[in-house]
């Protein structure tokens, strides 16, 4: 959809990039910028900077940046138009419409449309003749019809053509079918339905739209559960099952459950802040979208093994998220859906008193160990108390510190000086595994060896960098276009990436279209544009920008592009070697 500049520029002029971020960011002045933590990874130094005078903004810790747009495209979980969309709402405005909607922003509407007449497919299908088992078996785990009706469950019949068939009549094309992951291509080339035979949850994002399924089987078959794959509207990563009812309820905790059956479950018993991963171990992308609805989570997970796997993974997420930890440990091994229905009436008022019981992830953890070692053996007993050192020393809050070190002092009389003596060697030592890290982060980044955007950097390192001032130079300078640059620049460019870059903007400037990162959102991917905002970030110097530094680095440009690389001075004949060499002469006179 071909966005007119004229717009871009009215919604750049209406969405100033701090006051957007603010919304979900607490920003602080420092220097020319405002600072804050960066919402898109865990941090406790503030690493994130907004420039509101360039419209921009860059995290030094973990590479995201680009303007307004970028922004709401990540923080959103958006595609760039309904960025668009999103951004003109909150300005008053109206996206202009036209018929050529399409490429990626189309596709992303019809898989919408189609997950939706999918869902209201599947509830019909489950009172039908061909949904009876499903029905039964939703019934037989205890839910009530309003339930039911209130999660939009479903049923995908057995025969595996009814759904394609549906939505072929509705209108939809075989290739929007299997990129909504709806349908699978089999091998004699006909396509027929993803689930089949399975009780069906559908997944929807927090604005209603449907934007996945997952499925339970009614047989044997495996997998047991199956869940729609990363599509152009999901990614299993970054949403939660029932946020959408979750973020509604009036309460700054949220439940964090294992499955679908035990959400349900607990939302039918009062619960409505329950939510559940989707078929994933919890990362970190869920972790940031708990964070911005919560301070308080509950991990109420299975008691067996795999749970409690589960459960440390889950804290060591949560816990760089900053948030408050507590673990429920269900008696005799039960989820939480089984311990409700097998206390009948009593089942909701018992479970809210395991949250209140429930201990912090420090105490869980505690706990846990104690059970790996007899603990009246002298020496197992030590090696409990290491353990448990060693786990305080990874706190930040020296007041939890001093908490949980004098707590295991007066249990097992032990002198306190004498556990934070150990503490303090357990915290050097994460000291210098972070520092060693963080050296290594830093020597790639200096060597670009791990720069997968522009994988040619690395090997043309000096030319990359002064690609990268150069394009900082025309941003900041514009009319160095017409009075430095010229059409040939480009040519001196050793990586596509940067070459790229620079004719966009060169050929923009031309044209008088503006070159601020909004109004190159639509030309370069999400991650390219965090690249051009990192490239801003790194020459924000006025300095690194004037005439004579330009010059330079186009002079840098042009001595690269005439050294003869060792890689090809193998195959380079004489006369080629002594004209660079006269070249090399020249140039120390």
């Amino acid at each position: 959809m071909a966005i007119p500049d004229s717009f871009i520029q009215e919604l750049k002029f209406k969405s100033d990039i701090a006051d957007v971020v603010s919304s979900y960011v607490t920003l602080k002045k420092s220097g020319r910028n405002l600072v804050g933590l960066c919402p898109f990874h865990n941090e406790k130094t503030p690493s994130f900077s907004v420039s509101r005078d360039k419209g921009f903004f860059y995290c030094f810790g973990c590479g995201v940046g680009g303007d307004v747009i970028t922004f709401i495209k990540k923080i959103e979980n958006l595609d760039y138009i309904d960025a668009l969309r999103f951004l003109a709402k909150r300005a008053g405005l109206e996206v202009p419409e036209d018929n050529g909607d399409s490429g990626l922003s189309r596709l992303r509407g019809r898989i919408l449309e189609a997950n939706r007449e999918a869902a209201r497919f599947y509830y019909r299908q489950l009172y039908s003749p061909m949904g009876r088992e499903g029905l039964e078996y939703l019934r037989g785990r205890g839910l009530l019809e309003k339930t039911i009706a209130h999660f939009g469950l479903g049923f995908s019949p057995a025969s595996g053509f009814e759904l394609v068939n549906f939505l072929k009549s509705r209108g939809f094309s075989e290739s929007e079918l299997i990129n909504a992951n709806l349908a699978l291509r089999g091998r004699s080339g006909k396509i027929y339905d993803r689930f089949s035979n399975r009780v069906m949850f559908p997944i929807i994002d927090i604005r209603g739209n449907v934007l996945g399924f997952g499925g339970r089987i009614m047989s044997d078959q495996k997998p047991k559960y199956l869940n729609t794959a990363d599509t152009p509207v999901f990614n299993k990563s970054t949403n939660l099952f029932s946020l959408q009812f979750a973020k509604n309820a009036a309460s700054d905790t949220l439940i964090l459950a294992e499955g679908y059956m035990d959400v349900i479950a607990l939302h039918q018993a009062g619960f409505e802040n329950a939510v559940a991963t989707l078929g994933t171990s919890l990362t970190q992308e869920q972790a940031l979208i708990i964070k911005r609805y919560c301070k308080n989570v509950v991990i109420c997970y299975d008691s067996d093994n795999a749970g409690q796997r589960a459960a440390d993974r889950a804290i060591s997420i949560l816990k760089p998220a900053d948030l408050n930890i507590k673990v429920i440990t269900i008696p005799d091994g039960k989820d939480p859906d089984e311990f409700i229905k097998n206390h009948g009436d009593r089942g909701a008022e018992l479970f809210r008193k395991l949250i209140e019981k429930s201990d912090g992830d420090m105490k869980y953890r505690f706990e846990k160990l104690k059970k790996k070692y007899n603990l009246e053996n002298p020496e197992e007993r030590n090696t409990y108390l290491n353990d448990c050192a060693r786990l305080i020393a990874t706190l930040d809050n020296a007041i939890e510190q001093d908490n949980y070190m004098s707590e295991l002092s007066r249990e097992y009389n032990l002198e306190k000086h004498l556990l934070e003596r150990q503490i303090d060697k357990f915290r050097s030592q994460n000291r210098k595994n972070q520092y060693r890290a963080k050296t290594r982060e830093i020597q790639m980044e200096i060597s670009a060896r791990s720069d997968r955007l522009n994988p040619e950097k690395a090997n043309n390192l000096r030319a990359a960098n002064a690609e990268e001032a150069l394009i900082a130079c025309v941003i900041d300078n514009p009319d160095f276009v017409d009075t430095i640059f010229s059409e040939k620049t480009e040519e001196l460019f050793a990586t596509d990436l940067n070459k790229r870059i620079f004719r966009c903007l060169y050929k923009r400037v031309k044209a008088g279209q503006g070159i601020s990162l909004m109004e190159l959102s639509g030309e370069f991917s999400g991650d390219e544009i965090s690249r051009i905002a990192k490239i801003m970030a790194r020459h924000e110097d006025p300095l690194q920008k004037n005439r004579e530094a330009a010059k330079e680095y186009l002079s840098v440009l042009l001595d690269e592009k005439q050294r003869i690389k060792p890689e090809d001075a193998a195959n380079s004949g004489n006369e080629t070697i002594m004209q660079y060499m006269e070249i090399l002469k020249a140039k120390k006179q």
